[in-house]
C-alpha cells in the first residue's frame, strides 16, 4: 500500500497543500475549523509526515543529542548515575515530543565523530554529561550554531549553560556531621580531580577541616567501587588510627565498606563512613550508608528544560540544585 501523501490530505480536507502543510508543521496561522478538517483527514488517511521534508520547512529535527564523555564499559556499568540521568532526560524530552540520540565520546576519534554529526545539523541541541577536564567537546561545540547545556559545571572555561548540584555544600554537610559526632581523624576518598564533582567535593571536605584542628587525609579514586576499596586500604595503611571517612560517591563508599570489613574495622564503631549520591544500594549496604542525596533525576530534567528554553530565547543562567544529608547507620 502506498504511503498517504500531503496532497491526499489536502484533497480530503478540501484545502490547499500549503494550508495542510502549515497544520502538519504546527503553525498557528490556520483557522480552527480548517485545522480540524485537516487533522480529521490526517487521521482518516493515516498520514505520517516525512521527517526530512518537515525539517526543511521547520528548520528543526526534533532530535537532541545526549553526549556522554565516557567509554561504554563505564556508561553501561554498575554506576547507576548514567542510567538514571539518561532515563530522566529521555522522559522529559519525550514529553516535549523530542527524540534522544545517545552518543558516547571517550576518545579523539569519537570526539571528532560527535562534532561532525552535530555540525551537520542532525540535532537541534546538545546535552553533555560526565565531562573531564581535557574534554575538547565543550569548546568545540560552543563555536557551532546549536544550543548546548551541560550536566554539571564544565571543567574548562567555556560559556555553556549548566545544571549542577551543590557539591561543595553537600560535602561540607557530610564532614560537619562527622566533626560534630566527635570524630578526630577524618579522611576522604576524593573523586577524580579532572572532574568538577571530584574537585568540589574535596573542596567541601577541606573547608570544614580548615575550621577545626583536624588535618586532611586524602586518597583519590575514580568513582568506581574497586577504586574505593583500593583507596580505603591505602588510607588504613597510611593512618591506621583514622576513625571516619567521607567518600565522594556511594559506589566508592561500597568498596570502602568492603575493605574496612576485611581489615576487621567495625562501622561505625571504629570508622564512620559517609558517601555522596544516595543511590538505591546505599539503603542496603551493611550497615546502611549515611550519604548526601544528589538529585540526579531532577538535575537531568532541569537540564532538558534549560535546553528547551534556549530554543525560545530563555535564560542561560546556571541552575544549582540543593543536596541533603541522609543519616543512616554507617555514621
Amino acid at each position: 500500500m502506498r504511503r498517504p501523501t500531503l496532497e491526499a490530505v489536502a484533497a480530503r480536507a478540501g484545502v490547499s497543500r500549503a494550508t495542510a502543510s502549515r497544520v502538519v508543521n504546527g503553525q498557528t496561522t490556520v483557522a480552527p475549523d480548517i485545522r480540524d478538517a485537516v487533522l480529521r483527514a490526517i487521521d482518516e488517511l493515516g498520514y505520517l509526515p516525512n521527517p526530512a521534508a518537515r525539517s526543511l520547512v521547520t528548520q528543526r529535527t526534533d532530535s537532541i543529542a545526549l553526549v556522554v564523555s565516557e567509554p561504554p564499559t563505564r556508561v553501561f556499568s554498575e554506576d547507576p548515575l548514567f542510567a538514571t540521568a539518561i532515563r530522566a532526560a529521555s522522559v522529559e524530552l519525550e514529553a516535549a515530543d523530542k527524540q534522544v540520540v545517545l552518543m558516547l565520546a571517550s576518545s579523539p576519534k569519537s570526539h571528532a565523530r560527535v562534532e561532525r554529526y552535530i555540525a551537520g545539523g542532525h540535532v537541534d541541541g546538545v546535552m553533555l554529561i560526565s565531562m573531564h577536564g581535557a574534554d575538547p567537546l565543550p569548546t568545540a561545540l560552543s563555536r557551532l550554531r546549536v544550543p548546548v547545556v551541560s550536566y554539571g559545571r564544565p571543567a574548562v572555561p567555556v560559556n555553556i549553560p549548566y545544571v549542577d548540584n551543590d557539591n561543595i555544600g553537600g560535602a561540607e554537610a557530610a564532614v560537619r556531621h562527622l566533626v560534630e559526632a566527635g570524630r578526630r581523624r577524618i579522611a576522604t576518598i576524593a573523586g577524580p580531580q579532572d572532574m568538577i564533582g571530584g574537585q568540589d567535593r574535596l573542596t567541601g571536605y577541606r573547608n570544614i577541616l580548615r575550621d577545626s584542628d583536624r588535618r586532611s587525609i586524602v586518597a583519590v579514586g575514580d568513582f568506581t567501587r574497586q577504586s574505593g576499596a583500593v583507596a580505603m586500604r591505602q588510607l588504613l595503611g597510611d593512618d591506621p588510627s583514622l576513625d571516619a571517612v567521607f567518600v565522594a560517591n556511594d559506589l566508592m563508599a561500597v568498596g570502602a565498606l568492603q575493605s574496612l570489613r576485611l581489615a576487621g574495622r567495625r562501622v561505625p564503631d571504629d570508622v564512620a563512613v559517609v558517601g555522596f549520591d544516595d543511590i538505591e544500594a546505599a539503603k542496603y549496604t551493611e550497615p546502611p550508608l549515611t550519604t548526601v542525596r544528589h538529585p540526579v533525576p531532577e538535575q537531568a530534567a532541569a537540564m532538558v528544560r534549560l535546553l528547551l528554553g534556549l530554543f525560545t530565547g530563555g535564560s542561560a543562567e546556571p541552575i544549582i540544585l540543593p543536596t541533603e544529608l541522609v543519616i543512616r547507620e554507617s555514621a
